[in-house]
């Protein structure tokens, strides 16, 4: 795999809908059912995510998409960590980590206080990499009702 220098970490474009979607319903499907809401997410990623004041990141190698990752606006002061899904082979290669990075970075400049996240414990390596980031597990809120699948919420609180 490349190292870190070779892999760009760049903001949602056109270009990049149906590679947003294709890794988003890889690893959903894999795992557990599509939902509507990723439907209408992964289907209308600038309307549903971006137009509200979200942003989207995708990891390029090579000019291939390897990854990629959501912040939505969730409440005031908050976004979601959401739609986080890197490659099969492109996973364990510290991928992830550059896409939380850059997230959180956006969030401190969009002056964020916080930013959760909702996931499952049988997703161990997501949710390591997460308290790796310092995200720890928050109680469940009204937010988690979106998503069937969800049974952990963690939550970051940044310090701008």
């Amino acid at each position: 795999m490349a190292n870190d220098s070779e892999v760009r970490i760049v903001t949602y474009a056109d270009r990049h809908k149906q590679a947003f979607s294709d890794l988003n319903l890889a690893w959903i499907s894999k795992y557990f059912t599509v939902e509507e809401i990723d439907r209408q997410q992964l289907s209308r990623p600038v309307e549903e995510i971006i137009e509200p004041g979200g942003q989207i990141f995708m990891a390029e190698l090579n000019g291939q998409i390897i990854g990629t990752v959501a912040m939505i606006p969730a409440r005031t002061g908050e976004y979601e960590l959401a739609k986080m899904a890197v490659t099969p082979n492109a996973q364990g290669h510290g991928i992830g980590g550059l896409l939380i990075e850059k997230s959180l970075q956006w969030a401190r400049e969009h002056q964020a206080r916080s930013v959760m996240l909702l996931s499952n414990r049988m997703l161990g390596p997501a949710i390591h990499l997460y308290e790796k980031f310092g995200f720890t597990e928050d109680s469940m809120d009204d937010k988690s009702s979106d998503y069937n699948r969800c049974d952990i919420t963690m939550r970051l609180h940044l310090k701008n």
